[in-house]
């Protein structure tokens, strides 16, 4: 099924979107199936009806991350967005949790298959020995589906969320536990968990429990642009973290100084500072199939407070040497456009301003990334 006779057939109003049709038009065609880009549901928010807004974690559609160690919220099974990341000529989705009922079950993959792409999956992990069963049906339920892997956001913001490091250590631990009560169920079904670098981690501890680990069935799913909030260049925390990456959320990020440190924003691709070019290269010499699932979430700017004394509570050993580089990219890289801001707008402008960011990331990973 082309991309044509899906807009031509299908009865959702979504896929009618003005971002479907604009992509059929506007978007260079993905000829390469499931290997380049895909869709991350936060950064389609405001089509379902939300949309971050203000400093907000995320959107409808995409909850924030729970508290230590359980996971995402999990989403309700749908897989409309695999339908609409099929309508924008994308070749992987993010879709929530896997059905649990045969028929459903079989009924995706089939799916998946004549799309001709990826899916992967968000089921939260055990905090117990009590949830394993029921992580177990999900994991298993991935797999017969057609789960190329399955994500997870274990932490919220650590320098909102923590006050002090001995409660930062307690939700790290809680996070630990829960990866290695899942380990045997990944293991046994041979499916592999990402963990997303989710502003809770700086590259180097998760690269260090990661290793601990050594568990070839749990890996990194690589944001982007998450780890410049804890001061790290983006190409350093991919260097630290690529031994373990398996899938990723590709945006760009433009900062800008405001009085008690910096503020950080998704841009469309190209409007911001990172090496995009470098960073798809460089995964794609790791692994030449990685998938690259667009997360550029429409949103006002992220406070980043570093001249606060809370934002480093739970930090002992960010080298000053790496802070002046943090602040030095900061100096240099002015935005080129003024950052996105969506508080003001009703559910209509919110929606058209998310939908020229995404189609205009769309065009330029097209155009430039080979995505």
């Amino acid at each position: 099924m082309t991309r044509r006779d899906l807009l031509t057939a299908a009865g959702s109003a979504a896929l009618f979107s003005p971002l479907a049709a604009r992509a059929a038009t506007e978007a260079i065609p993905n000829p390469k199936g499931h290997l380049g880009l895909g869709g991350a549901p936060a950064g389609f928010g405001a089509r379902n009806g939300g949309g971050a807004r203000g400093g907000g974690r995320g959107a409808a559609g995409a909850p924030g991350a729970a508290a230590a160690g359980g996971g995402r919220g999990a989403r309700p099974f749908s897989d409309e967005f695999l339908d609409y990341c099929h309508s924008l000529g994308l070749g992987v989705a993010e879709i929530g949790t896997p059905p649990t009922e045969p028929d459903d079950i079989r009924r995706l993959r089939d799916k998946v298959a004549t799309y001709d792409m990826w899916v992967i999956f968000d089921i939260p992990l055990p905090r117990t020995e009590a949830d394993v069963e029921r992580y177990d049906a999900g994991v298993k339920a991935a797999k017969d589906a057609g789960g190329y892997d399955m994500h997870a956001a274990l932490t919220q913001r650590r320098y909102e969320q923590f006050d002090n490091m001995a409660d930062f250590r307690k939700s790290f631990e809680q996070n630990q536990k829960s990866v290695t009560l899942a380990e045997p169920v990944l293991s046994k079904h041979k499916m592999r968990l990402a963990l997303e670098n989710h502003k809770g981690w700086t590259a180097a501890e998760q690269a260090a429990w990661l290793k601990r680990m050594g568990s070839e069935y749990v890996g990194v799913h690589f944001d982007f642009g998450n780890n410049v909030s804890l001061l790290e260049d983006p190409m350093v925390t991919l260097e630290t973290l690529k031994p373990y990456i398996f899938s990723c959320h590709i945006k760009d990020m433009a900062v800008q100084p405001y009085d008690k440190g910096f503020l950080l924003s998704e841009v469309p691709m190209g409007d911001g500072f990172l090496d995009l070019k470098k960073m798809v290269d460089t995964l794609r010499a790791k692994n030449p199939q990685m998938p690259f699932d667009l997360e550029m979430i429409t949103r006002d700017p992220l406070e980043i407070p570093i001249y606060t004394d809370k934002y480093w509570a739970t930090f002992t050993d960010i080298p000053g040497k790496q802070v002046a580089h943090m602040m030095e990219i900061i100096q240099k890289n002015p935005p080129k456009k003024p950052l996105p801001k969506t508080t003001g707008l009703d559910a209509d402008g919110r929606r058209k301003q998310e939908e020229d960011n995404n189609i205009a990331s769309i065009k330029y990973a097209r155009q430039y990334l080979g995505l």
